[in-house]
């Protein structure tokens, strides 16, 4: 059967143009909407994996980048009063794969791709820890598929090393997808499917697209006058 795989960078719920509110939730619902079969997200607050699973209907696994500074509420209240300026200082961010509930998962492994980068470096010198998780996700037809979920450093010459990283990580699975915010535009991965032209992508090895990337148009995300988020998610089905 075919998989609908998005992949987003949620941008802690901020806007483009920057606005003085959040819509996490709304991007969530957005994301989901349709059922889905795996969501990738980037740049999620600390405060809201707790509320994933309720608010999608999906499995929700997450590995945390960023440590939080405060409690969850009290991260999301802050963050409120100045969105673009307290987004990860407080409320920590992490990446999250939701998977449809009638998805089998099984083992989650996480590898940081910038390993010397502290769990504390953000707080220290500005620095955050960045991850790939994986996690293997079995169909209704029992095929094994490894999806590696990632987010690079925002530095052209840091975020080729980290995507190689990710993608020697899960060198061994047969069926794969490697998706997320990758930070540098274009980059081509050994072994997997030529990538889109922007940073936000979707690949795949040892697997055919029935409809290959695509990012969305700006009026799927489109909230009044402002854009949610400063990403576009990318969507594919998995042939």
């Amino acid at each position: 059967m075919p998989l609908v795989v998005r992949t987003w960078n949620v941008y802690h719920g901020r806007t483009s143009p920057a606005g003085g509110r959040t819509y996490l939730e709304r991007m969530i619902d957005l994301v989901t909407a349709d059922r889905p079969d795996v969501v990738a997200l980037q740049e999620v607050p600390v405060w809201a994996l707790g509320r994933l699973e309720r608010r999608s209907g999906m499995a929700a696994r997450w590995s945390v980048t960023v440590p939080a500074l405060l409690v969850a509420p009290l991260a999301r209240i802050v963050t409120a009063i100045s969105p673009a300026r307290m987004r990860s200082l407080v409320t920590g961010q992490a990446n999250v794969l939701l998977v449809a509930k009638g998805l089998k998962l099984h083992r989650q492994e996480v590898l940081v791709l910038n390993p010397s980068v502290g769990r504390w470096d953000w707080l220290r010198r500005g620095a955050q820890r960045r991850v790939c998780q994986a996690v293997e996700i079995e169909d209704a037809d029992g095929r094994r598929v490894t999806f590696a979920n990632l987010h690079a450093t925002n530095n052209p010459k840091s975020a080729p090393i980290e995507v190689a990283r990710a993608a020697k990580f899960v060198s061994d699975a047969a069926l794969c997808v490697l998706c997320g915010d990758f930070n540098v535009k274009g980059l081509r991965v050994e072994s997997f499917t030529p990538p889109l032209p922007g940073i936000d992508q979707i690949l795949v090895r040892g697997l055919d697209f029935e409809r290959p990337p695509e990012a969305w148009p700006k009026e799927r995300r489109r909230e009044g006058k402002v854009l949610l988020s400063d990403h576009a998610p990318v969507e594919a089905v998995i042939a």
